[in-house]
């Protein structure tokens, strides 16, 4: 959903309450608080919604940019676990030369140990969720048709998407600096070397991008004044 940029007043009512709240948990898992105690109804505006999440945050502020902190902490990990050169480890990296398809789960896996969460790095070939998603489409129109052949095909489509999202090893980001952001934006305390602080400015942004990435909103549009309601 894109959204016009020229409005001055954006009106954010015909995002889907759902996606919203699953925005929100992501919003609290990398912040690592709750937003349970605070009614969404009464949050009028995306700046208020960011104050509160400052607020709620309450840490020691600190000028470092997470993102850096977050490329340092995946190459302290890689370092650990994989035998590449250090020189090799940089922001422009690609990905696919850091973890070779033949062991890239295994690896990612010891990264993640490595870590202590997930990087949610991996999918299956959209070729291969095409496919699986139609036949489980079709088996659940096949219902009307022919029940028994259905709940088969209905068995054997989920099973596939369980096996393919499992065991999928197509790179969800191409260089070692996304992965930086793509851990900063949804670990964004985790990923710190001082996990007693955190950079304020940089809370908004990653609210931010958090909402545009999860909603399909343009950036543009999220400005302090932009309503929910």
């Amino acid at each position: 959903m894109k959204v016009n940029s020229n409005n001055q007043a954006i009106n954010l009512n015909n995002v889907d309450p759902e996606d919203l709240g699953e925005v929100l948990g992501k919003i609290e898992k990398s912040f690592n608080i709750s937003l349970e105690d605070t009614s969404v109804r009464e949050v009028k505006t995306f700046g208020k919604l960011c104050d509160i999440v400052v607020e709620k945050v309450k840490h020691v502020n600190n000028e470092s940019c997470t993102t850096q902190q977050a490329f340092y902490k995946i190459r302290n990990a890689i370092n650990s676990t994989v035998t590449a050169p250090r020189e090799m480890v940089k922001p422009q990296t690609k990905l696919e030369d850091i973890f070779p398809r033949d062991n890239r789960i295994v690896v990612i896996n010891e990264i993640e140990r490595e870590m202590g969460f997930q990087l949610n790095l991996l999918q299956p070939k959209q070729g291969v969720i095409a496919t699986f998603a139609f036949v489980l489409i079709a088996s659940l129109a096949g219902f009307f048709f022919q029940p028994v052949m259905a709940a088969v095909g209905l068995i054997v489509a989920l099973a596939g998407l369980a096996l393919a999202g499992r065991f999928g090893k197509e790179l969800k980001v191409k260089t070692l600096g996304d992965l930086a952001e793509k851990v900063a934006k949804e670990h964004h305390l985790k990923c710190k070397r001082e996990a007693a602080t955190v950079n304020q400015a940089e809370i908004a942004k990653k609210i931010k991008d958090l909402f545009t990435t999860n909603l399909y909103l343009e950036s543009s549009v999220l400005t302090r004044d932009a309503r929910f309601n």
